[in-house]
């Protein structure tokens, strides 16, 4: 579809678009001659009968004067009416003619003084016999009368039906080739930057919605280039860093003992596993069932000797535990650096969701660098930078609740204090 759209680089409608164009055009045509058919067809044919009984009655006032005068062949030799004499013609024709024949009676007696047999025939044409009066025997006059059809349609019911049905096409036209791909357009642009990699789109619709689902599907190439480069390049540095870490930790066991050495390798070791986890580690995870109350304690069990303490409400979610853990590890990091014990690791459900809290009684980060703090390898003191900090801490978090439909937000408890909560969807996915 891609190399379809290429080769029309006017913008003109294709093949397949002029053939759906042509098909909207045949249905709306039909259907809108059927409608009116059925809503405007009596009506007109109504207003034929009347006009009909107009002129016949008419024709039975001159035909009955000229009998006067002349017999029933000299009148129609000269008027060129049908005119027979004799007994009543026989009646023939289904129910339909025999109750257009009644309303044709009905309009005559409504303009005639007296009312006269009407008897409906299909010799030699679909009609109707009509009696004269005469004082010398009984006349006959004919007269014709229009098929109750369908086909072909009444002029002005044609004329209708093509200017709505052109008015319908056009408007499912517009809905189906250029709204709705232009909705699902909007929808996957709303969805960049929440899913690992978003589906592309099919190019559908006219030229130009076309060209911006082509434009888009290379903007998510790009996007997907880049994230690769920048995922190869994060992990490349730290996966370059691991094997040296290891060959000095291995010469200071065995050489010397050295706590400063000690405490930078792991501050170098720290750095390494948070560019692990921010280059996009946890992004192939599978998620699992689990208890979260319990997830959050053996998190907090490898902070044995620290001052945190659990305040956890037993919930149950679908998770991935290795992100999710690394995530509230850094922010349980972050507190016991920055902040004020007691660290408090707290579980809560709110409303239709959960809330994952890390506070600390220290002053927090203020409302106006809370936006800045969120930014990944940005640090609001830059003297942090010897413990193994790097700036990622709250934005590895903010992937993370991202990741799992929810986010990240910065509170100041009113019992005081500072709290990072991690937004999640109870139902997540």
């Amino acid at each position: 579809m891609a190399n379809r759209a290429a080769t029309n680089p006017l913008g003109l409608p294709s093949g397949a678009l002029l053939l759906r164009l042509g098909l909207f055009l045949l249905l709306s045509w039909g259907v809108s001659l059927g409608v009116l058919q059925l809503l405007l067809g009596q009506r007109l044919d109504r207003a034929r009968m009347v006009q009909l009984g107009r002129d016949l009655a008419s024709n039975v006032r001159l035909s009955e004067v000229a009998l006067e005068q002349f017999p029933p062949s000299v009148v129609a030799q000269l008027s060129g009416l049908r005119l027979i004499s004799g007994r009543q013609p026989a009646a023939t024709g289904g129910a339909a003619l025999d109750n257009r024949a009644r309303e044709l009676r009905l309009e005559l007696c409504r303009r005639l003084q007296h009312c006269p047999e009407v008897s409906p025939t299909l010799s030699p044409n679909q009609g109707v016999w009509v009696e004269l009066l005469n004082p010398l025997e009984r006349v006959w006059l004919f007269a014709p009368l229009p098929r109750d059809n369908w086909w072909p349609p009444d002029p002005l019911l044609a004329s209708l039906s093509l200017l709505s049905g052109t008015v319908i096409a056009g408007g499912l036209f517009l809905l189906l080739e250029v709204q709705r791909p232009l909705q699902r357009l909007e929808r996957a642009i709303s969805r960049v930057g929440l899913e690992t990699r978003p589906a592309p789109l099919p190019q559908e619709g006219t030229g130009e919605v076309q060209r911006l689902s082509q434009r888009f599907n290379a903007m998510l190439s790009r996007l997907a280039r880049s994230e690769q480069e920048r995922a190869t390049m994060l992990a490349g540095i730290a996966h370059d860093l691991k094997s040296p870490i290891t060959r000095l930790r291995l010469r200071l066991a065995v050489e010397l003992n050295s706590p400063q050495a000690e405490a930078d390798l792991d501050a170098l070791e720290r750095i390494t596993g948070q560019f692990l986890l921010f280059a996009g580690g946890g992004q192939s995870e599978e998620r699992v069932h689990l208890p979260l109350h319990g997830l959050l304690g053996e998190v907090a069990a490898s902070y044995d000797g620290h001052p945190v303490e659990l305040d956890l409400e037993p919930l149950e979610a679908k998770v991935q535990p290795v992100a999710l853990g690394r995530a509230i590890s850094n922010l349980i990091d972050n507190a016991l650096s920055y902040g004020k014990p007691p660290v408090v690791l707290k579980l809560r459900r709110e409303t239709e969701q959960m809330v994952l809290a890390v506070e600390d009684q220290g002053k927090g980060i203020t409302q106006d660098a809370r936006q800045e703090a969120l930014m990944p390898f940005h640090r609001l003191d830059a003297s942090r930078g010897g413990s193994g900090h790097c700036g990622l801490g709250l934005a590895i978090a903010a992937r993370v609740a991202e990741a799992h439909g929810g986010r990240l937000e910065l509170r100041d408890p009113a019992s005081g204090g500072f709290s990072v909560c991690l937004l999640l969807p109870l139902k997540s996915t």
